[in-house]
């Protein structure tokens, strides 16, 4: 399916927690990897990002979240999976982008065409980790939401998809977003919720790509 959909990946996105950050920084530097030195002063022992002069890749790594449009909290979630993020984080990562493009709504509808909504984490995205943190942000919650719709509405714009395809990706979609709905939403999430999109409920986001 990522071929078919022209999906071509230009980077390496790593996670790891905080503790770890010294060890990384010494081992990509004795690799080769050119650190981002106005990275790591923008967003301290958050994030850093390295650069390879002699392939072009970059590698980006974040430290105990992953921050984006949003905030999403990955202590005691990186021992679930052993070789990727948790398959309901990998979902929030693209999920919580608030000007979310093309290829994150790609990769969004081949993760969903693989894999089930369920209640653990054994190749299954675990649907509790999902409702727990839009239940109790609703910033997070609003713009989740909103590029679940979006995922459904790019659907019928990839005629390599089959029926099959697209009839798994939006029975996906729309279970994820029944149980997100269904969960009790805490009462910060209701008040803020009163406010709405009156105010800007989401973090503006740096392009990195290209630096």
């Amino acid at each position: 399916m990522q071929d078919a959909l022209g999906r071509i990946f230009t980077d390496i996105d790593f996670a790891s927690y905080q503790r770890f950050f010294p060890d990384i920084q010494r081992l990509l530097a004795e690799l080769g990897y050119q650190e981002d030195k106005m990275v790591s002063r923008l967003f301290g022992e958050s994030r850093m990002l390295f650069h390879d002069p002699v392939y072009g890749r970059h590698i980006d790594i974040f430290f105990d979240q992953l921050r984006f449009s949003h905030r999403l909290p990955l202590n005691g979630r990186l021992e679930a999976e052993q070789l990727t993020l948790p398959l309901a984080e990998l979902l929030l990562e693209k999920m919580q982008i608030v000007q979310i493009n093309e290829k994150d709504l790609i990769d969004t509808i081949m993760l969903l065409r693989e894999h089930a909504i369920g209640d653990s984490d054994a190749e299954t995205l675990r649907a509790g980790i999902v409702t727990n943190l839009t239940s109790g942000d609703w910033g997070l919650w609003r713009t989740v939401t909103g590029n679940l719709a979006l995922v459904k509405e790019f659907l019928g714009r990839y005629p390599q998809l089959s029926a099959d395809d697209r009839n798994v990706v939006t029975e996906r979609v729309d279970e994820i977003r029944r149980r997100i709905d269904a969960a009790p939403k805490s009462f910060a999430w209701r008040l803020r919720a009163r406010i709405g999109e009156r105010v800007k409920w989401y973090e503006d986001v740096e392009e990195l790509a290209d630096r």
